[in-house]
């Protein structure tokens, strides 16, 4: 009878454990959607001049923050009385990782769109295709990033993190285009001077995106992409696809059973 009762008290610890695991990756995904919300806000306030939706993207960033301490003061609760290893300790290491690269996208969201007032002067004699899809390939990005957050899928964290190439490319795309218009026009240097800096901004929140990805991976599998990359530097999409199968074949040769 005693030794039934103490497995049912271990039975009951468990399962307010996996709770505890499942509302920390809930308010992970929660903190995600609100900066994805964020984020197409500040869009809409550059590319439509939507000056209300530029100040509630920036209002929204307190939220954010106030996400980022939740799930923080969650994680510390975790390891201090939990005390997880294994994968459980991976994951919890992670959350506090990740709510803080949210954190920064948050806040360069919010500067996007307090800079949206600034290039007011430039829509219509500057064309912000690029910047359109460049901010299309971010959101889409952060769409992934939320799916994988909540699924800590290892091949999803790897297609995102493959994914930050294209963003890398349609800045780089974009940079010329405003150099050109620099050249030709020395009155829109004060414009495009705005939009570079916005550039960057939507750059960096892929940069993070990137990074999420390899905390989604490590949490997941136990292996750093981060020293994968170390080994053979970020330098275009066939370089990051090498390392996804040396990866892959270093997790498939650890998951091999013990023959001994």
């Amino acid at each position: 009878m005693e030794e039934k009762a103490m497995n049912a008290g271990r039975a009951h610890i468990v399962k307010s454990y996996q709770q505890e695991l499942d509302y920390l990756r809930a308010l992970m995904a929660d903190m995600g959607r609100q900066v994805e919300q964020q984020f197409d806000l500040a869009m809409r306030a550059i590319l439509d001049g939507d000056n209300e939706a530029a100040d509630e993207a920036t209002a929204m960033d307190r939220d954010v923050d106030e996400m980022e301490r939740e799930v923080e003061s969650l994680a510390i609760r975790l390891l201090a009385l939990r005390s997880p290893f294994g994968a459980d300790l991976r994951e919890t290491i992670a959350a506090l990782k990740i709510t803080d690269g949210l954190e920064r996208m948050g806040d360069y969201a919010a500067s996007i769109a307090r800079r949206s007032r600034s290039v007011g002067e430039a829509r219509g004699k500057i064309s912000l295709s690029g910047l359109r899809s460049m901010g299309s390939l971010v959101q889409e990005n952060l769409q992934r990033m939320i799916h994988a957050m909540k699924t800590q899928d290892p091949n999803e964290a790897l297609a995102l993190w493959h994914a930050d190439d294209a963003v890398d490319e349609s800045y780089t795309t974009f940079f010329r285009e405003l150099v050109t218009y620099m050249i030709e026009e020395p009155r829109n240097i004060r414009p495009c001077t705005e939009l570079l800096f916005i550039a960057k901004n939507l750059e960096r929140i892929g940069d993070h995106s990137g990074n999420i990805a390899e905390r989604i991976f490590y949490a997941a599998t136990g292996t750093s992409l981060l020293q994968q990359k170390q080994r053979r530097p970020k330098s275009g999409w066939n370089s990051k696809k090498k390392v996804s199968e040396d990866v892959e074949a270093e997790v498939s040769e650890d998951e091999k059973p013990n023959e001994d």
